[in-house]
């Protein structure tokens, strides 16, 4: 089962995020090992955008290093790594709103992604006409995931993609819970619609169950 080490070892790393809140530079090296691939998907769904989510990735793990031994609660790590990589993905959106506007045309897929895209792998390879096809539904998903606002989206991704708690995800957004589940509602309504807009159906999808 791949990525079941990877879990069990991020379930268990609280001893890890201690000794790197202590300056052990090997523990810190090992929760950007754990952390980076969740913090480059979360970047890369906001922004859609391979070199962003890149930067953003770099930027959320040098602040780790600098400031982990400020992290009052272990048991924070997760909200408090997060708000570090939504603060820098707003800085990035505004610096981008600051050259131009910022528009589908901009934010383009990323050519380069890795194969972090919006579905998990299923860690084997099918047929090419469905892996093409699950390509094309992923950057059409990414593409309507776009339309919603920014706070909209930031949501939907942390808790749809990223599997954080509504508590977790209002640490990290420095929201209360409801404003939280406000967002959440009218995210996956407004996702809702523009599916329906571009006549996107669960048959269009080929959801198997």
């Amino acid at each position: 089962m791949a990525g079941t080490l990877l879990d069990i070892a991020m379930m268990h790393s609280d001893t890890l995020i201690i000794r790197a809140r202590e300056g052990d530079k090997n523990a810190q090296g090992k929760l950007v090992q754990l952390w980076y691939k969740r913090i480059y998907n979360f970047a890369y769904k906001f922004f859609f955008d391979h070199d962003l989510a890149m930067e953003v990735s770099q930027k959320t793990f040098i602040s780790m290093y600098r400031h982990i031994e400020s992290l009052q609660e272990v048991a924070r790590f997760r909200s408090w790594l997060y708000t570090i990589a939504v603060n820098y993905c707003r800085e990035e959106l505004r610096k981008r709103k600051t050259n131009r506007s910022v528009s589908l045309h901009d934010l383009r897929p990323g050519e380069q992604e890795d194969s972090y895209h919006w579905e998990a792998s299923t860690g084997r390879v099918d047929n090419p006409e469905r892996q093409l096809r699950q390509t094309e539904l992923s950057d059409l998903l990414q593409q309507c995931l776009l339309e919603l606002s920014d706070e909209q989206r930031e949501v939907v991704i942390m808790k749809e993609y990223e599997g954080l708690k509504f508590r977790e995800i209002a640490e990290a957004l420095q929201i209360s819970e409801n404003t939280v589940k406000s967002r959440m509602y009218y995210g996956l309504d407004g996702l809702k619609r523009i599916l329906e807009r571009r006549n996107i159906t669960k048959e269009t999808i080929g959801y198997e169950q």
